[in-house]
């Protein structure tokens, strides 16, 4: 256990996150950082984002599927919230759509780029990628009516002028949205929890041909991921605050539309899950890299937005929830490519390919409206 523990110690993902928090420590309060600073800084905060998914996953690696993915997903989304709440607190009244933005960044990237590459790879190696209909169908319809209820409806309802919920509304969109997560994670890890298991092929019996995982971490281990794994999630939220003037300066300095900060957020954020999705791909275990698209869209949605409603009352200035035509438009694209993508229970590169295609119009229309 202790050599265990002593080759941790010598990883990068272990050294990561605690650089990341000497960083915010010397950081933390400075308004007039040097361009050097800055830049060591936005390291630290890379590093801390990909060490703190990397023990999420060892975290993961314990508890299996369907858990592992669900693990993933909070992680992921406690990082997303903590960036979205400090460049708020930095941005004021500029930064009122930022969690609009990052939310359907988010949803745009696992829906589209993450499914789409996953079954490109899928497909190339296997002809087709399968999996489980019945599961993935029932993530894509949460992600689509989560969607709906928090950056559609703010658009049309009356109660309140602009793009925004009433307090009422918001609180029941808030609400309505941690119920829904709830259920989800209580049909992914009891009550169905075969729909989320990677599906096996024609010829297959047992295990799929999965045995080449490393064996699970020791409990020791997996104790000294979860510490690194608060550690690092301090030191992402801290160092977010302290460069968000910066990137505020620099996004204006450029003259870029304001969406592109969440792009930006939500790109980062979901690198990492990125990497697993793909490598869950490559090893024929689609189901597991659906299960990591649709479970960061939902708990992107599902709890970021109940926890921004709740930091709001805090927060100066209007919440702006609600999509613009052109965001609506490709929502609406995404949501019926993806359900004739999901019901059949197999694709080939084609629908990856219209997949990567969808992602690549939403990256390129945020930068150019």
């Amino acid at each position: 256990m202790n050599a265990s523990i002593a080759g941790l110690a010598r990883q990068w993902t272990t050294w990561g996150p605690v650089v990341a928090a000497v960083g915010l420590a010397l950081g933390w309060g400075r308004h007039d950082l040097p361009g050097y600073a800055v830049v060591l800084i936005v390291l630290c905060l890379f590093a801390a984002v990909l060490s703190a998914v990397h023990h999420a996953e060892v975290i993961a690696h314990r508890v299996g599927e369907p858990y592992g993915s669900l693990v993933l997903a909070v992680a992921v989304t406690v990082i997303e919230v903590g960036l979205i709440v400090m460049l708020m607190i930095g941005g004021g009244d500029k930064a009122t759509s930022y969690a609009r933005d990052t939310v359907f960044a988010a949803v745009m990237i696992t829906c589209n780029g993450i499914v789409g590459l996953s079954l490109l790879l899928a497909a190339l190696r296997n002809r087709t990628a399968v999996f489980n209909a019945e599961g993935s169908g029932g993530e894509l319809a949460i992600v689509c009516t989560l969607a709906t209820m928090t950056l559609v409806l703010p658009t049309f309802t009356t109660s309140h002028p602009g793009p925004q919920f009433s307090a009422a509304q918001l609180a029941f969109a808030a609400v309505s949205s941690l119920i829904l997560y709830g259920v989800f994670v209580a049909v992914q890890t009891v009550r169905h929890r075969d729909y989320f298991l990677p599906v096996l092929r024609p010829g297959q019996s047992g295990h799929q041909p999965e045995s080449e995982h490393a064996a699970p971490p020791t409990a020791a281990a997996t104790w000294f991921s979860l510490g690194l794994l608060i550690v690092a999630l301090v030191a992402v939220v801290g160092n977010a605050k302290v460069i968000s003037p910066t990137i505020e300066e620099g996004v204006a300095s450029a003259g870029l539309p304001k969406p592109v900060v969440g792009v930006v957020i939500a790109l980062m954020v979901l690198l990492p899950e990125t990497l697993a999705a793909v490598r869950a791909a490559r090893r024929d275990r689609m189901q597991t890299s659906m299960n990591l698209a649709y479970g960061s869209a939902i708990a992107s949605i599902g709890l970021t937005i109940p926890s921004i409603a709740l930091a709001s009352v805090w927060l100066d200035g209007p919440l702006i929830l609600g999509l613009g035509p052109l965001h609506m438009v490709l929502l609406v694209l995404t949501a019926v490519v993806s359900a004739l993508t999901v019901v059949p229970g197999r694709a080939t590169l084609l629908q990856g390919s219209v997949h990567l295609s969808i992602f690549a119009a939403f990256v390129f229309l945020s930068f150019s409206p």
